[in-house]
């Protein structure tokens, strides 16, 4: 190119027609490359059909448990992911100290325990599993990195017969218990759940909490009303669309099964401008960089799975239109009742601002509506922790590996500390960049945080009033339609017509007629070769470059204006269908969330817990003052968590507690020292029988006091009422193996 520049300039050619020819070759060959992108798109889709769909994980797995055996098939498998160590490692995934290996090559913790087994599970949401674990650089990838042992719940294009949103519970929880068999001496499994399958997890940590230890819902709706007005339209589609009976219709298309291709459509819906333009104009425009990663994506998105009616009826019913989940009375189709109080291990929840499928209100709001209020959760013991992102799209949430190497990276190495804090709400903050070195250039602190805090992140609660009608009308809607119009639908199409109508999903065609099995397709393949063998690109700073830049945003504004029009206009459809005062009248539900607790009985539990501040002895005193002097400023940092674990490693009668009594203990002085911090540290010097056992004490506060830096405060009142309530001189001191 540079030469063709330099004889144009020696004969004087126009610098105008230069760039213009320039241009013109560029463009040519990066059309070729685009359309042989696509078609090569159409092999991959046709490829990975043909073999059955599998994961798009790039670890090794093994097979330990295939669900479709068991007594009540369902299409889900457990499989264990064999990599020892994933290829990031080196890129400073994990911060220096990580856990090391036996040399039986077995993972465990700084205190010589096994690591805990992590199971990732994948949304089942229409598109096909592994996409959590499809680059090294991922949640698997930073769990392997930390010596984790890794097991990932995996599921097949179609559904058994017979299956149920009940029987793919059971199975799950089946695995889990399997997981824990194979690692007896282990913690409990933690679950790391993206998207839809954060819903999934939930209906096995509240049901049984015997199996499962801390969750990490990523990106996960379990309330599905809520959301920001002008900002979150997808909630409005259920309305609009008159309920569930669509997807009844769909299912009786799809002769019982639902294609997950019209989830997949319903997504790409909600920005048409990436969906029709911009993906396809940012591959033209980097088609020499970004053609492997675009196909690979591509895989998965076209990975269309499958449902049956009975699974897809339930969810969208109970779930998306109902929103029974978070409301407290939510019952599997076997009867049993789930009720998300009953969570037993830390839940962590990560959202996004950015993030237009499930915005922070559909993946928090439930938290206020379960419990009410922070008191409420304190009473039950137990630790939720949320995360907002500010700008990462949902898919970011779980793909981006810029998140994995931050978000994720930090949420894996505090799960070993999340058991120990203190019950109530928190949001928990993570600061700076990873450095290019070890990664250790980042900052995370657990912030104490009221209900307003976390319902700042929505505009009120008001607007979900208008969602209780639907529910009605969705139903009776769906009993019209079961009744008067499905049997001539199931009878008009049987399993062959629902295979043709599957194939001719406009999603599908697209892949398919744009591949090697198109004669018409074949010119391009041929033509792709010689054009990346003379390949001639162009600056950005051509001048017609950048022309077509701006006419390319200018048809993506174009785009985001209709899209926004169009949100705009069914969101106040939908207020005015539903959210008028007749249809709240008439089929409006006047039952309310779970409620705060009985306050007679918080007042009975406050001065029982101010009795229990007597009692109790050296390790209770010891762990009273550790949570008293960290919960001072209400922020907990990981480094007074590292200095607390320094200060059991050093005491003998800390360290020869066992971990499930330690958090016992720390519940329960958590909860003394949160119901009256006065009589809790006043009561030290009865917990405390010698004057050595006091002196140590001290030596414990004032080195948790100063584990995050200089004290504030806050602290350094707590620091000074201790050394009043244990009559010890305020010095400089440590604490010393006992």
């Amino acid at each position: 190119m540079e030469r063709e520049t330099a004889f144009h300039q020696m004969h004087g050619v126009h610098p105008l027609m230069n760039a213009a020819w320039n241009y013109w070759v560029d463009r040519s060959q990066r059309t070729v490359l685009f359309w042989d992108v696509l078609r090569r798109r159409g092999n991959a889709y046709l490829d990975h059909f043909e073999a059955g769909q599998p994961p798009v994980l790039v670890f090794d797995y093994e097979m330990v448990l295939d669900a479709r055996t068991f007594d009540e098939p369902v299409n889900y498998a457990l499989v264990r992911i064999l990599n020892r160590r994933s290829k990031s490692r080196t890129a400073g995934t994990v911060p220096a100290g990580h856990p090391p290996l036996t040399q039986d090559g077995k993972s465990v913790d700084q205190d010589g325990r096994p690591m805990r087994p992590i199971v990732v599970i994948d949304p089942r949401a229409g598109h096909g599993p592994g996409i959590g674990g499809s680059k090294f650089s991922s949640q698997i990838g930073v769990a392997l990195d930390y010596g984790h042992p890794v097991y990932f719940i995996m599921f097949y294009t179609n559904p058994e017969p017979g299956q149920t949103i009940s029987r793919v519970q059971q199975a799950e929880i089946r695995f889990l218990q399997e997981v824990a068999q194979r690692h007896p001496d282990a913690p409990k499994p933690a679950i790391i759940a993206n998207c839809q399958a954060g819903w999934a997890a939930a209906l096995i940590g509240a049901d049984r909490p015997d199996v499962t230890g801390p969750m990490v819902f990523n990106g996960s709706p379990l309330s599905y009303w809520g959301g920001v007005e002008g900002a979150n339209p997808m909630r409005y589609k259920g309305g609009l669309l008159g309920g569930v009976w669509l997807t009844s219709l769909w299912c009786d298309l799809g002769a019982g099964l639902f294609d997950g291709a019209h989830l997949v459509a319903g997504f790409e819906d909600l920005n048409p401008a990436n969906t029709y333009w911009s993906k396809y104009y940012h591959l033209f425009d980097h088609v020499d960089t970004e053609a492997e990663r675009y196909i690979n994506f591509e895989k998965w998105w076209g990975g269309f799975f499958k449902l049956n009616a009975e699974e897809m009826h339930f969810i969208v019913d109970t779930l998306f239109i109902g929103n029974e989940l978070e409301q407290g009375r939510f019952k599997l189709d076997d009867g049993r009742e789930i009720n998300l109080r009953n969570f037993k291990d830390p839940i962590l929840a990560f959202a996004s601002g950015g993030d237009n499928i499930t915005p922070p209100p559909q993946a928090l709001n439930w938290i206020q509506k379960v419990y009410g209020s922070v008191d409420e959760i304190k009473r039950h013991g137990q630790v939720i922790i949320y995360m907002v992102h500010d700008t990462i799209g949902h898919l970011g949430i779980f793909v981006s590996g810029q998140v994995a190497r931050k978000e994720h990276r930090h949420i894996l190495g505090s799960m070993g500390w999340l058991e120990f804090l203190s019950p109530g709400l928190y949001e928990m903050v993570v600061e700076g960049e990873p450095s290019p070195v070890d990664g250790n250039d980042i900052q995370v602190r657990f912030e104490a945080r009221e209900m307003e805090d976390l319902l700042k992140l929505d505009d009120g609660l008001a607007d979900e009033g208008a969602f209780k009608p639907v529910n009605t009308i969705s139903r009776f809607n769906d009993y019209l339609y079961r009744n008067m119009v499905s049997p001539w639908v199931r009878m008009a199409v049987p399993p062959p017509v629902a295979r043709m109508i599957r194939m001719l999903h406009p999603l599908r065609v697209q892949r398919y007629m744009i591949s090697d099995r198109n004669p018409f397709c074949w010119p391009v393949k041929w033509a792709a070769g010689p054009a990346r063998a003379n390949r001639r690109s162009t600056s950005v700073e051509n001048p017609f470059v950048a022309g077509e830049h701006l006419f390319s945003e200018s048809i993506k504004a174009s785009l985001d204006y209709l899209r926004d029009t169009r949100d705009l206009y069914q969101e106040w459809l939908f207020k005015s269908l539903y959210g008028n005062p007749w249809m709240q009248m008439l089929f409006g539900d006047n039952g309310g969330p779970a409620g705060e607790g009985d306050n007679d009985s918080a007042a009975i539990e406050a001065d029982q817990l101010r009795t229990a501040a007597r009692h109790g002895g050296y390790v209770d005193a010891c762990v009273r003052i550790m949570i008293a002097v960290a919960g001072a400023d209400r922020v907990t940092d990981v480094r007074e968590f590292r200095t607390a674990e320094q200060i059991v490693q050093s005491d003998r009668r800390l360290r020869a507690v066992k971990p499930e009594t330690y958090k016992t203990i720390v519940k329960t002085q958590a909860r003394i020292v949160d119901a009256d911090l006065t009589t809790a540290v006043g009561y030290l010097r009865t917990l405390l029988r010698t004057t050595g056992e006091r002196q140590r004490a001290y030596a414990i506060a004032h080195r948790m006091a100063h584990s995050d830096g200089a004290p504030g405060k806050r602290e350094t009142a707590v620091l000074a009422a201790i050394a009043e309530s244990l009559r010890v001189q305020p010095v400089d001191t440590d604490a010393s193996p006992a």
